[in-house]
C-alpha cells in the first residue's frame, strides 16, 4: 500500500497546473489580440486608402469643373456665333470674336455664302485667303467630292470620312469628307482644310483657305458645328 502524499505536495501540483493553464490562456489571448490588432490595423489602412482616393477623386472633379467653367467664360468672351435659317438646315457654329463676317443669303440655290476674316472682311477681288468660307450649295455631295478627286490622287490633298463632334450619334447624319492640303483645284498655293457634308437636300462646304487659321477651324468652328440633317 502506497504511502499517502503530503497535503503540501498536492497543493503545489495543483498550483503548478493552474499556472500552466493560466500561461496557456494568456498566450491564446495574446495571439488573439495580435491577430485582432493586425486585422484592425489593415482595416484602418484600407479605410484610409479608400478615403484618400475619394478625396483625390473629388478634388480632381472640382478642378475639372473649375477648368471647364473658366473655359466656358473664356469662350463666351472670345467667340461669336453664326446661326443659319431653319429653312436650310439651321447651320450654326462659333468663330473668333476678332473676326468679321459677310454672309449673302439672298440666293435660294446657295442660301449661305459666307466670308470670315480677322478685323475687316476684304474684297473677293483681292484674292485674299479667307480665314473661313461657308457655302451651302444646291449641288449633290458626290459631285462636289468628285471635283477634288484629282488633287487627292496626285497627293496634293488628303481626305478622310468625317462627322462633326456635335453631330455624332445624331439620327440621319451622313458622314462627310475632311480634306487637308490643296483645297482649291485651280490654285496650288491655297492650302488649308475643308469639310464637305450633306445638309438635307444640299451640300455644306466649310473651309479655311490658309494653314494659318486651321487651328481655329478645327478647335472652334468644327468643334461647334451643328445642323439639322
Amino acid at each position: 500500500m502506497n504511502p499517502q502524499q503530503p497535503a503540501s505536495q498536492s497543493y503545489a501540483s495543483r498550483g503548478g497546473l493552474g499556472k500552466t493553464v493560466l500561461v496557456v490562456v494568456l498566450g491564446i489571448l495574446l495571439v488573439a489580440a495580435l491577430v485582432f490588432g493586425s486585422w484592425a490595423y489593415k482595416k484602418m489602412g484600407d479605410y484610409k486608402n479608400i478615403s484618400d482616393a475619394k478625396i483625390a477623386t473629388a478634388a480632381a472633379q472640382q478642378i475639372k469643373s473649375q477648368a471647364q467653367q473658366i473655359q466656358d467664360n473664356f469662350d463666351k468672351q472670345n467667340i461669336k456665333a453664326y446661326h443659319g435659317s431653319p429653312t436650310y438646315g439651321s447651320v450654326s457654329f462659333n468663330y473668333p470674336k476678332t473676326w468679321s463676317a459677310y454672309v449673302d443669303s439672298s440666293n435660294s440655290s446657295e442660301p449661305i455664302n459666307g466670308y470670315f476674316f480677322p478685323d475687316v472682311v476684304p474684297s473677293v477681288q483681292d484674292n485674299t485667303a479667307f480665314a473661313l468660307r461657308v457655302e451651302l450649295v444646291d449641288t449633290d455631295y458626290s459631285q462636289i467630292q468628285q471635283q477634288f478627286s484629282s488633287v487627292i490622287s496626285q497627293g496634293a490633298a488628303t481626305a478622310r470620312a468625317y462627322v462633326p463632334p456635335k453631330m455624332k450619334g445624331v439620327a440621319n447624319v451622313t458622314p462627310g469628307t475632311y480634306m487637308t492640303g490643296q483645297i482649291n483645284q485651280s490654285d496650288q498655293s491655297q492650302n488649308g482644310a475643308m469639310v464637305i457634308i450633306k445638309v438635307r437636300d444640299k451640300t455644306l462646304e466649310i473651309y479655311s483657305e490658309s494653314d494659318r487659321y486651321v487651328n481655329d477651324f478645327n478647335n472652334i468652328i468644327l468643334a461647334s458645328l451643328k445642323f439639322s440633317p
